[in-house]
């Protein structure tokens, strides 16, 4: 076991690390920095298409942050990842049309960077790191974070111990079950009972037009369903691989690109779980097991004209002349009814009906549903105090610890740890 010693050291450099370096680094020049992470680039949001919301609630979990805190930090987000903010138009048609029906569109302040990008994004913000003294240490995994009497640090492998006077564990939505293990071995109390499982829906531009007038419109409908990560311009449905299964997720490079006349967008529907059923997580990984194993190892994929008739979708159906695109993630055809929850399902067909009344053409029978899409941020540690901290010296923040749903929650909760750090330092 080899030994080092950091003034503060970071787990994860996806946008909750990011944003705890760059306030540390910027106010208090002279902390030895070192943040550690398994993949050779950041992953997760920041990578995968990059797109960044600048208006509150959407990406904070509303119960540890208030309309104030969220306004004071998001400019101090900005100025680090210099958006382009995205112009909308004709939003109060739509509006309309959703409150009629009992459904809020959001007036969001957006940006986009886009799959392409999104490296030199994110390599410009290292760069900008490493010249202010911040060292990396990449493709390397933390095994465990420690925070007794032996000390505060981290493990490496199993083998490598790297001691710091802080610890910021931020790993992502991916370093969920990471997280439950390190709360779990260190006597952290957490709850983990609610999660976001729904559908992705893909469909063609002229079939959901307002994506010209708003990158991603945020619906909320009745019944805890909500759109989420709209892609358009050159959009694709993509697969995340997990131990033992795959999610969809949805991508889209910069308006450079040419168009392929595509968009997909998540709906969601969140589910807060009772006694004496209390893990999201595991329920997540059932259900999602569930679809890999009906889709022979694949997610599932079903046109709405097959769904409204009852039938399960086949190859065949995704050529028929009456279909208008073939899938940009072609899984396995099947029947979501066989796979997702029958009350999920009522709620989220019940929201797509109420969006093809606001945006006319999204039920066409060509549009497909994918499944499962579930995003895992339902870790809520007991948090010590508001900078997140859940031990002496160990703090934790971002999607993966529930404090953010989003690049720009996580920025900011990043940099609420490192106040923390700076305030008792």
């Amino acid at each position: 076991m080899s030994s080092h010693e950091y003034d503060v050291i970071i787990v994860g450099t996806g946008p909750a690390g990011l944003g705890a370096a760059f306030h540390l680094a910027e106010h208090s020049p002279s902390l030895s920095i070192l943040m550690i992470d398994r993949e050779k680039i950041c992953s997760g949001g920041l990578l995968n298409d990059c797109k960044q919301n600048y208006t509150y609630p959407i990406g904070f979990a509303v119960e540890n942050w208030t309309t104030e805190e969220a306004a004071r930090l998001l400019p101090l987000v900005e100025k680090w990842l210099q958006p382009t903010i995205k112009e909308k138009q004709n939003l109060e048609v739509y509006q309309r049309r959703a409150e009629r029906l009992g459904v809020t569109l959001l007036d969001v302040r957006q940006a986009h960077v886009g799959t392409d990008r999104s490296r030199d994004l994110i390599q410009r913000l290292l760069d900008e790191l490493t010249r202010r003294g911040v060292q990396f240490l990449l493709e390397r995994e933390v095994t465990d974070v420690s925070d007794d009497t032996a000390g505060t640090g981290v493990v490496i492998a199993g083998t490598e111990t790297i001691r710091g006077r802080k610890v910021l564990v931020a790993p992502g939505r991916k370093g969920f079950s990471f997280l439950q293990q390190v709360m779990e071995r260190m006597g952290i109390a957490y709850i983990d009972n609610v999660v976001d499982v729904g559908i992705r829906v893909e469909t063609t531009a002229n079939n959901y037009p307002i994506v010209n007038d708003y990158y991603d419109p945020k619906f909320l409908f009745p019944d805890g369903v909500r759109t989420f990560c709209t892609n358009s311009g050159y959009a694709r449905v993509v697969l995340e691989r997990y131990q033992g299964f795959s999610l969809v997720n949805g991508h889209a490079l910069s308006e450079q690109q040419a168009g392929n006349d595509l968009v997909n967008f998540a709906l969601l529907k969140t589910i807060g779980l009772k006694d004496p059923v209390r893990s999201g997580q595991q329920m997540a990984v059932f259900l999602a097991r569930l679809a890999n194993e009906i889709g022979g190892g694949m997610p599932l994929m079903q046109r709405v004209g097959d769904f409204r008739m009852g039938k399960r979708s086949t190859t065949e159906t995704f050529n028929e002349d009456l279909y208008l695109f073939s899938p940009s993630c072609p899984v396995t055809a099947g029947d979501l009814g066989l796979a997702v929850p029958a009350k999920i399902m009522r709620h989220i067909w019940t929201a797509l009906k109420k969006l093809d009344t606001i945006v006319p053409g999204v039920l066409h029978p060509s549009t497909i549903m994918y499944y499962p899409e579930i995003k895992m941020y339902a870790n809520k540690p007991a948090f010590l105090d508001r900078h997140f901290r859940v031990s002496t010296n160990v703090y934790m923040a971002g999607d993966g610890a529930g404090t953010s749903r989003g690049i720009t929650g996580a920025w900011a909760s990043g940099i609420r740890v490192a106040e923390g750090i700076l305030h008792g330092k």
